[in-house]
């Protein structure tokens, strides 16, 4: 089975906000079992709406819409959904009970006629309703393709697919199952892991596709494959990971779709280890990083942030004779860092960073982009320095994924 899945707005596309809603879709009808041929964007012109609606006819067997269903003059799609069906709105009464309630009993005011067209649908749809907001979701078929019309607003949408929409999908279509696996590579490059794989990869399955999805410090595998028993695509996909190369296995460090700092967590977790961090260069992500996953105190204990020089003497305590020997960004302060921050937080490892992120070079003389990572814990301290050039946030970037790497590696160690 075939979707699409249409946003409506300009907010949109001239990059206002977010198109968060064919994120979730997407994700949404490929577990459904959906093949997703086309995502895209248009304004709120009748016409741009109309055009798109009407490229989809025969082509695809499901077309999920979202925006352009408030009550003001600018939200076209209910009345332009309409026309495209030939139809003509009337007033829902469900609808329009649940409208009334809502702007009388929650906003406290008398309904008022442009609250009431919100109660409009085509009188031929199959109405969504919408306990969470005024505008429902509306259904409709043209040929063999079935058009959704669902509310931008997040949560709404999410809601009316979840409880209404996921229901009639269900009962209308003979769905496939679609299968992921993703396995995440560190320590190897795009190019250098395909030379890698190449023999691994020509002796896939027919029905398994291999893609490439390479990102800052890791690239991920992804395995897909579909069908109607889910355990025997499941098993198959895991016969293929078994059969991976010993040089590329060592170097996987999740078979999910997780984040550099979620693999780290996960290990943490895992070991029943605890971490603190010492920040000088990445001025806190990783401790957003750390903290940010619910039940973070199990395994963070804490971090800080010594930006400028002084405070790294007065904070954590680093001997103002090292800094002044070896310079602020070496790898005797980051080794100092972490294992003053280790000690602080009585932690079993600490990270620390210090470098020159540019683009000035501040109180060292070293080159700009060079960065030391320091790691300590109950098997030693050391710190390793990186060369790793501009733009700023590039450098940034680069040693928060070498600090999550080194961490995951002593993490090993235990």
């Amino acid at each position: 089975m075939k979707a699409s899945i249409l946003t409506i707005g300009d907010e949109i596309l001239i990059g206002q906000i977010l198109d968060t809603n064919s994120n979730y879709l997407a994700n949404y009808l490929d577990k459904l079992g959906f093949e997703i041929v086309e995502i895209r964007s248009v304004s709120d012109g009748e016409h741009a709406i109309k055009e798109a609606m009407n490229r989809q006819v025969n082509q695809v067997d499901l077309v999920l819409i979202t925006g352009g269903l408030g009550p003001t003059k600018d939200d076209l799609t209910k009345q332009v959904f309409c026309d495209f069906f030939e139809d003509e709105l009337v007033e829902n009464p469900r609808v329009f009970t649940h409208v009334k309630t809502v702007i009388e009993g929650y906003f406290k005011r008398p309904i008022s006629e442009l609250n009431r067209k919100q109660a409009l649908v085509p009188s031929r749809a199959t109405v969504l309703f919408n306990e969470l907001g005024t505008a429902p979701g509306m259904m409709m078929k043209k040929g063999n393709t079935h058009y959704v019309s669902l509310p931008g607003v997040p949560f709404e949408m999410k809601g009316i697919v979840e409880k209404e929409l996921t229901p009639v999908l269900k009962a209308q279509f003979a769905l496939r199952f679609n299968v992921h696996k993703t396995l995440v590579v560190y320590g190897i490059g795009e190019s250098l892991l395909a030379e890698y794989l190449s023999d691994w990869e020509e002796a896939l399955p027919v029905d398994v596709q291999l893609a490439y999805l390479p990102s800052r410090g890791r690239v991920r595998l992804r395995l897909s494959s579909s069908g109607e028993d889910k355990e025997k695509i499941e098993h198959l996909i895991e016969e293929v990971i078994a059969k991976i190369p010993l040089n590329v296995k060592e170097h996987i460090r999740a078979y999910s779709d997780l984040s550099r700092s979620e693999v780290v967590i996960e290990k943490l977790k895992a070991e029943g280890m605890t971490i603190a961090c010492a920040e000088s260069c990445t001025g806190g992500r990783l401790a957003v990083l750390f903290s940010a996953k619910e039940g973070a105190s199990a395994f963070f204990k804490g971090g800080v942030v010594t930006y400028a020089t002084q405070s790294k003497i007065d904070v954590l305590g680093v001997k103002k004779e090292i800094i002044d020997a070896y310079s602020v960004v070496s790898e005797q302060v980051a080794c100092a860092m972490a294992e003053q921050v280790r000690q602080k937080f009585q932690s079993d490892l600490a990270v620390a960073t210090t470098g020159n992120a540019g683009p000035s070079k501040g109180d060292s003389a070293v080159e700009i982009g060079t960065v030391y990572v320091g790691i300590a814990s109950n098997m030693g301290t050391y710190a390793i320095k990186y060369e790793l050039g501009q733009p700023r946030e590039q450098v940034i970037e680069r040693t928060i994924s070498r600090a999550l790497e080194l961490v995951y590696n002593e993490i090993l160690k235990k």
